[in-house]
């Protein structure tokens, strides 16, 4: 099957679809709550951090480009609520615990966060160096952990409540071409089921969205070969957009997910049940 683009030559909604896309939640359901979503500048947690805002919500947005992350905070600025932008690195825990300070002198509450932000390159796994390995699981496990440990503590110390929303990825059948991300976000899978228990007595929610296949600019980083066995990894044979996981994401941060911790919502069109993307490109020898 051919691949063939859906949306836009640049894998995605442009900013002006974004602040315009269907929605099935009320436009005030988080009205007086404030949100953190880090990777905001683009892709997934900008679609996220977007619809939030849209919803009413107040933000708190982080990114390592300081450049995109100050234009995503602009655009949803337009939208009326209050946004803090910070640019940073959620590799240094240092930098990860002054950020959960700034936002509670900000706003003096935090009620939601959505880690995010990550990064992974595809590579036969033979070919890894010590360095690229060491550098998606520092940030897709380490950097994940840093903030959801700085906004639990958080929590527990004010004596507040909590939802702690982790993306993380369709690791179900492997993800060959990706391993160093599969172990990582796999390790978050995890981590998340078992904090959820602990963290309970305190009243803080920790569940994970696991997008499978989804269309965003990221996808123009990886090879033609590899782009198009995700347009037929599923068996509904098309790529999901980033409102599918936005709103996985507000299912779980509103009302409607008040009962829900420790689990991960797939949102992958049956990729888990079915499919076969391979970030590098299927090899010969797999391909029938």
């Amino acid at each position: 099957m051919a691949a063939t683009r859906v949306y836009n030559d640049s894998f995605g909604f442009t900013d002006e679809q974004l602040l315009t896309l269907p929605t099935v939640f009320k436009e005030d359901l988080f009205a007086g709550q404030v949100m953190l979503v880090s990777g905001a500048g683009s892709g997934l947690g900008k679609a996220i951090a977007i619809l939030f805002a849209r919803l009413g919500g107040s933000l708190v947005i982080c990114g390592r480009d300081e450049a995109k992350i100050e234009s995503a905070g602009e655009l949803m600025r337009g939208l009326g609520g209050e946004v803090l932008v910070q640019s940073m690195n959620i590799r240094d825990p240092e930098q990860v615990n002054a950020l959960i300070d700034k936002a509670w002198d900000r706003f003096g509450a935090l009620d939601v966060v959505v880690n995010n932000a990550g990064g992974q390159f595809p590579q036969a796994a033979l070919d890894f160096k010590v360095k690229g390995w060491n550098a998606v699981i520092d940030t897709n496990l380490n950097g994940t952990w840093y903030m959801m440990q700085a906004a639990a503590r958080r929590w527990v110390a004010e004596e507040k409540p909590g939802s702690i929303i982790n993306i993380v990825a369709d690791v179900w059948r492997g993800l060959p071409g990706l391993a160093h991300s599969c172990a990582a976000r796999a390790g978050v899978i995890y981590l998340s089921k078992s904090v959820a228990v602990e963290w309970s007595p305190h009243h803080i929610r920790v569940n994970c969205v696991a997008p499978g296949c989804v269309e965003t600019p990221a996808f123009g980083l990886y090879p033609p070969e590899g782009t198009a066995s995700y347009y037929e990894a599923n068996p509904m044979k098309r790529p999901g957009d980033v409102q599918d996981i936005a709103e996985a994401c507000a299912y779980l941060a509103g009302g409607s997910g008040k009962f829900i911790t420790g689990e991960v919502i797939n949102v992958d069109g049956g990729q888990q049940l079915w499919g076969d993307p391979w970030g590098t490109g299927r090899p010969d020898y797999f391909k029938l």
